[in-house]
């Protein structure tokens, strides 16, 4: 769990470089991510999301979501618009992904492209992502696709009618968690995941059906942050946001049986011809209380349940083919057509950050997560003043992931880990070459320590539309003018390239970039501020 909060700066360096300070550390060649044939082998990465990057996208629901009230849409936070014109310049940006010599380019496949209305395939969109994949190929670069990140067609749960008081038609299913929708959304989402599989099979063989599935959930259905706009959290949880999980962990091993059955051709010779995973959300979870560590029983129980909640539940569900419907953390309903479903589990870290058991704003849980801007009472002392992330309200704390995949590794010792996002929102290129640099050393920590950690993909490749909080954090290791779509390397993006191009990170590269002391502060930004949700204010 949660490394000692306390321990000195100079113990936590020593204990990952040694006495003699910072040395190499070298990176096998990539090797398969899920078969045996992989344990030990490496491979370096860029993510990206198709909504949060592509251009001419009118048929999504975050379209509708954020277009302007007077333009017929909801109006709701910055218009994605046309993004960073990532559909337009798709091929393009290959020659990005091969001047940082990286292994892997993990990206989505638009669904409201592919069927922009229920039943109606269009072509035009299968063949533009066939282009990039063939293009992707040619360059050596492995496609790891994710088919559900965040979006979906309108037709799936049309956010101008979230009562669905007509019931389910072709034109709005009513979404997850709908007693006659939700099955017809969960065969819309095999029958999607079933197409990709059979038409691009031969040159994909990595494919995660789901990205981050309890914050999805939680924004989308649970507090109404995201599209469909549906707040489920704060009426009765068990009964009416407990079905859309369920549902939701449905899709992913439909999903997966879909894929297995349509995609049969080992692109990559490595013997499997299909690899399923899915991408869960991780974060360094730290009892709290008014600003401080804490020790309270409720609030270090708070913070087991909630470590539960985002890092367990979900995968505990699909390994041992069963469901906790209470979320007390026993399993009460044998789900067996989902068992062993899953044959690698990316995860995705960003931030530390605290919760607390007491006041209790979540339901059932009766807990108080510390989210930027959400409740500033629970949150923690900062390690550090220049861990804040302003943009996002939250702590960039580095050592926080290795207790993470420890956790999991141990958890799922048959799992295969990937870090299949990890990042920072930053205007300074030394900050994302620190980050770079401190979370592959926590991952080399991790794998000299046992755990099978098979690479890592930095998000994001460039600058993109970040969800509710739109384009102001700056996740690229690519800066993107959105007026005129250029791309410009940053200082992350040279130091990453160079790692990947050697497969070292070297003891230089440590010196000036790693370890757990201050990072380079963000500018504008006074270190000595110590409220970083406040700074986001």
């Amino acid at each position: 769990m949660t490394r000692a909060l306390a321990a000195p700066a100079l113990a936590l360096a020593l204990a990952a470089c040694g006495d003699s300070g910072p040395t190499d550390i070298t990176f096998p060649a990539m090797g398969s991510i899920s078969a045996p044939s992989g344990k030990g082998s490496f491979r370096f990465g860029v993510a990206t999301a198709a909504t949060q990057i592509e251009d001419m996208n009118p048929n999504t629901d975050w379209y509708l979501w954020t277009k302007p009230t007077a333009d017929g849409g909801l109006g709701r936070g910055a218009f994605v618009g046309d993004a960073s014109d990532g559909y337009t310049l798709a091929v393009a940006d290959i020659q990005l992904l091969k001047d940082m010599h990286v292994d892997v380019y993990r990206f989505s496949i638009e669904w409201a492209r592919i069927e922009p209305v229920k039943g109606q395939i269009d072509q035009a969109a299968l063949d533009h992502y066939g282009e990039v994949l063939d293009n992707l190929r040619t360059a050596g670069i492995k496609p790891v696709v994710t088919i559900h990140h965040f979006s979906n067609p309108v037709w799936v749960d049309d956010p101008r009618d979230t009562n669905c008081a007509a019931g389910p038609t072709d034109t709005n299913l009513c979404g997850l968690g709908h007693p006659t929708g939700g099955p017809m959304v969960i065969a819309a989402m095999a029958a999607h995941a079933g197409l990709l599989a059979e038409k691009f099979g031969d040159r994909v063989d990595e494919w995660g059906t789901l990205n981050e599935p309890v914050n999805y959930l939680l924004a989308a259905y649970g507090v109404g942050q995201f599209p469909p706009g549906k707040s489920k959290m704060f009426s009765d949880l068990l009964a009416d946001f407990v079905p859309v999980v369920r549902d939701y962990i449905a899709a992913h091993a439909a999903m997966y049986d879909a894929i297995k059955a349509h995609d049969t051709i080992d692109a990559d010779g490595d013997g499997v011809a299909a690899s399923v995973g899915l991408s869960l959300s991780v974060a360094d979870w730290v009892a709290s209380q008014d600003n401080e560590i804490s020790t309270d029983p409720m609030d270090t129980a708070a913070r087991d349940k909630v470590v539960y909640v985002f890092h367990h539940l979900f995968i505990d569900s699909i390994v041992n083919g069963n469901f906790d419907a209470n979320l007390d953390g026993t399993p009460d309903e044998q789900q067996p057509t989902w068992t062993g479903k899953l044959d690698w589990l990316g995860v995705q870290y960003y931030f530390r950050t605290g919760v607390s058991g007491h006041r209790g704003l979540v339901p059932v849980l009766k807990l108080t997560p510390c989210f930027s801007g959400f409740d500033v009472g629970s949150c923690l002392p900062p390690i550090d003043n220049t861990f804040c992330v302003p943009t996002m309200g939250y702590e960039a704390y580095a050592p926080g992931i290795y207790d993470i995949l420890k956790d999991m590794g141990a958890r799922y010792p048959n799992l295969p880990l990937v870090v299949s996002e990890a990042g920072i929102a930053t205007s300074t290129g030394e900050r994302r070459a620190e980050n770079v640099v401190r979370i592959l050393e926590e991952i080399d920590h991790a794998r000299r320590d046992g755990v099978d950690v098979r690479g890592y993909y930095h998000w994001s490749l460039y600058d993109n539309f970040e969800w509710a909080e739109g384009f102001v954090p700056r996740f690229g290791l690519y800066t993107v003018d959105f007026a005129s779509g250029a791309r410009t390397p940053t200082l992350g993006a040279t130091v990453l390239g160079t790692i990947a191009s050697t497969r070292t990170l070297t003891a230089a590269q440590r010196g000036q970039y790693g370890g757990t002391g201050p990072m380079t502060p963000e500018p504008g930004v006074d270190p000595a501020q110590n409220n970083c949700q406040a700074l986001k204010q």
